[in-house]
């Protein structure tokens, strides 16, 4: 059941939402950023925003920085898991949720094949949100 304690975004806002994050994870310089609608294939979440670092400290460095800032927006995260280690940082904002990940856990767990029915939403080729 989604919580309605912590603000959040209407649903016919949560892709602004979304590219509102990966904005956040561009900011850092977040590498291979993608979002998957997920409409149509659970009701967990409506996207997912999947992202990488290049190191421990810059994946903890991204999703401090994406928690900080939809913080700052008056979106604050309802929950966070593996921050402190740095290998697979998630950030649940309920209905978007976010990964972040290093480089050989994302392509160990390979969230995109996982969720392959999801559709990626388009971004430039700088991974902006277009």
């Amino acid at each position: 059941m989604k919580s309605n304690r912590h603000a959040r975004p209407a649903p016919d806002e949560n892709e602004s939402f979304a590219r509102q994050i990966v904005a956040q994870c561009l900011d850092l310089k977040a590498q291979d950023v993608v979002v998957l609608d997920l409409h149509g294939v659970t009701d967990m979440a409506d996207y997912f925003v999947i992202a990488s670092g290049t190191s421990d400290t810059h994946v903890r460095s991204i999703a401090q920085h994406v928690v900080d800032g939809m913080k700052a927006g008056g979106f604050p995260v309802v929950h966070t898991e593996g921050m402190s280690q740095g290998r697979w940082v998630l950030l649940d904002f309920v209905d978007v949720v976010v990964h972040v990940f290093h480089p050989t856990v994302r392509a160990f767990y390979q969230l995109e094949r996982l969720w392959g029915d999801a559709t990626p939403l388009a971004l430039d080729p700088q991974g902006a949100a277009s």
